[in-house]
């Protein structure tokens, strides 16, 4: 018998802003007691669970005749991973900090040994830590400065609420002091005896800054910052040289740094630089000066510009890097000899040295077409060596250490692929598709060296454009079990994210949204117009804001795509930045705009918002997944729209939800579990490019 999909029942509602009248018939799937349910997801609405795990069944049903198909994704995911991996170890002192996983175990072990080699010790359990439960996810594990104690904290719901604990690494006893519902991150002071620490507010928006002294309740801990504006989140760290401890608050578009002294924690914060609305900036130690990178004095890339850690104001920074439009400086941190920046220019990544006694600097070469790059200074401060990996859509990741004065390269380990991997088999290329404005965007892709490119090889095309985040051209185990299938795998590096500079991510934020999706749509023509695929053979996939891409080209190209995979979708823009009470809403309208308060932003979001503009057209299939504890894609979204297509759209494509009742954001935790979620999407793509 075949199961029929689910019609969520429609209860009209309506609401005006600024004159404009919104109307809405699935917004009782919002939960009134979300917060609720974010801590407790057992307490969801009885009716919405119901609508919920009816489209979960359909799901599993209409996926049932590719179970085979899954399970045999999943292990050839599984068959390039080894199971019994480590980290390379970091040194620090008198130790080297590492992770490592058992074979077939779900979490790591963390890890350190002596230096110079010798006993291991597991300092913190992860498969323990997760007995009992159906969801782990550890967000900090910091040792203190004497090695003595490890501050960790956990989150078991994926609300993103985790608990601090504390572990005497000499005994293996935890200490009394827990404390709850933080927002992952933990720094020591000097005297190992003090923790830094933001808590969340009853919005789920990290807003204080908390010290507190081992052995002393944790109703006494001191708020040594507030953060008042509900746009700016606070967050705590500390500068390379571990000299000082950064409190951090920003929202997407501002800045504001303090700093306290990590050998005196007691003392007040101090400032760096007052916010002004549009200045971004971040700060390194180095010597006793400030090095901080910035977009003031219109350096839109970004320069470096340094000034004493005694006169920190704005008017006594002087420049050390000046300003290079079109040279995107992305981070950059101080040791004690050199100071390493990562750029980009001309859409790839690039890592600087520079000298600091002498102002010499060089650029660490790489050589294919389209690659991936990170920086790394690890733990300690006074070193010549930088740690960085490298890889390809072809080219397994690479991790390297690399002495800054000596120019020597080592390579510290390379991914294995068990199963077995030839990058020669593989063809990488870097295109440049035209916007309807002429901008070019960049492509990457990956295909098998034997996928005919006359047309008829299907296509994933992945995007994502936004918050200014860069999708790197690297490599990926899961993605070639589509590529060996035939599949072009392309990620089209669209406007709003920083590939191109912070050009590319002002030119598609804001009124300017729109460019992401044209960009997008480019992308996929240009895939066609060159022979890569064609017209309805290509597969759309994005998450998060990603998500919102996937819906936005949904209604506007549906004839694009034989399917879209619209993963945790931001969808419901334009009630989101309507709700000031949500996670992220106030912090987002720098992205987005306000639409509360400006009746143009009320427009241009309502002109493109995926879930306001559904109508009754074709569709291509899709695929739409979700987490019930997601603090920042709430679950009502992809419900919702799911829900208006199932009621609106003209065809009898394939529409699915899945929304993961016991995970939020990032789907299901462990390291082997998530491939599931992997296999079942692929085999959606397989399936309705009719390659399943």
């Amino acid at each position: 018998m075949t199961l029929s999909a689910p019609a969520a029942a429609r209860k009209p509602t309506q609401e005006t802003h600024h004159g404009r009248t919104r109307s809405d018939d699935y917004g009782w799937l919002r939960a009134e007691n979300w917060q609720q349910v974010m801590r407790e997801p057992d307490t969801l609405d009885p009716d919405i669970r119901a609508y919920l795990e009816a489209e979960n069944a359909y799901t599993d049903a209409q996926m049932a005749p590719t179970k085979a198909l899954q399970d045999t994704i999943f292990g050839e995911i599984k068959g390039r991973i080894k199971e019994d991996d480590s980290s390379v170890p970091s040194p620090d002192g008198p130790f080297a900090y590492y992770s490592r996983w058992d074979a077939g175990a779900e979490y790591p072990l963390y890890c350190r040994q002596p230096r110079d080699g010798g006993e291991e010790t597991i300092i913190l359990d992860g498969p323990v830590l997760a007995e009992g439960e159906s969801y782990l996810k550890i967000g900090d594990a910091a040792h203190s400065r004497d090695h003595k104690l490890l501050a960790f904290s956990v989150d078991t719901a994926g609300s993103e609420y985790f608990s601090v604990s504390v572990k005497n690494l000499e005994t293996g006893a935890l200490l009394a002091d827990t404390i709850p519902d933080t927002s992952g991150g933990v720094v020591w002071a000097d005297d190992n005896a003090t923790l830094f620490y933001t808590v969340q507010d009853g919005n789920h928006r990290p807003h204080k800054v908390m010290r507190h002294v081992l052995g002393t309740p944790v109703a006494d801990d001191v708020c040594i910052y507030e953060e008042t504006d509900p746009g700016f989140f606070v967050g705590v760290g500390q500068t390379q040289s571990g000299k000082l401890i950064l409190i951090d608050s920003h929202d997407h578009q501002t800045s504001e740094i303090r700093f306290i002294p990590a050998a005196i924690p007691d003392t007040a914060p101090v400032l760096i630089a007052a916010r002004d609305d549009g200045h971004e900036y971040d700060v390194e130690e180095w010597e006793g000066r400030l090095i901080i990178r910035t977009n003031a004095a219109n350096a839109e890339d970004f320069k470096l510009v340094e000034t004493p850690v005694a006169t920190p104001g704005r008017e006594n920074w002087k420049d050390l890097v000046p300003h290079a439009p079109g040279t995107f400086v992305q981070a950059h941190f101080a040791l004690k000899g050199h100071l390493a920046r990562l750029e980009r220019f001309g859409g790839l990544p690039r890592a600087i040295i520079r000298d600091m006694a002498t102002g010499d600097e060089h650029a660490i070469a790489f050589d294919e077409e389209a690659y991936s790059l990170g920086l790394a200074a690890g733990y300690e401060y006074d070193t010549s060596k930088v740690r960085f990996t490298y890889s390809s859509m072809t080219t397994p990741a690479e991790q390297y250490d690399y002495d800054m004065a000596t120019r020597e390269r080592v390579l510290l380990k390379r991914q294995e692929v068990p199963s077995g991997h030839d990058p020669s088999d593989y063809v990488t290329r870097r295109l440049m598709a035209t916007a309807p404005d002429g901008e070019q965007v960049p492509v990457s892709l990956i295909h098998h060296k034997d996928t005919p490119l006359d047309g008829s090889a299907p296509c994933l095309l992945y995007g994502y454009g936004a918050y200014g985040i860069s999708i790197p051209a690297g490599f990926s185990v899961a993605r070639l079990s589509l590529v060996d299938r035939g599949f072009v795998y392309a990620i089209a590096h669209i406007r709003g994210g920083k590939d191109k500079g912070y050009q590319w991510y002002r030119g598609g934020k804001l009124q300017q949204k729109p460019n992401t999706f044209t960009d997008f749509i480019a992308a996929g023509e240009h895939l066609i117009a060159q022979g890569f695929t064609s017209k309805g053979h290509i597969v759309a996939q994005g998450g998060s804001a990603g998500g919102m891409l996937m819906g936005a080209v949904a209604n506007m190209r549906p004839d694009l795509f034989a399917g879209i995979v619209a993963e945790v979708p931001f969808v419901d823009v334009l009630a989101t930045m309507l709700d000031d009470t949500l996670p992220l809403t106030p912090p987002e309208w720098n992205e987005w705009g306000n639409p509360i308060a400006d009746p143009e932003a009320y427009d241009w979001i309502a002109a493109y918002s995926p879930y306001d503009n559904v109508s009754a057209q074709d569709y291509p299939a899709l695929f739409a997944l979700g987490g019930l504890a997601d603090p920042r894609v709430t679950y009502w979204e992809p419900t919702k729209w799911v829900a208006k297509l199932r009621a609106l759209k003209t065809d009898d494509n394939l529409l699915m939800l899945k929304t993961n009742m016991e995970a939020g954001h990032g789907g299901k935790s462990g390291r082997f579990e998530g491939l599931h979620e992997v296999a079942e999407v692929f085999a959606f793509c397989l399936m309705v490019t009719g390659k399943a």
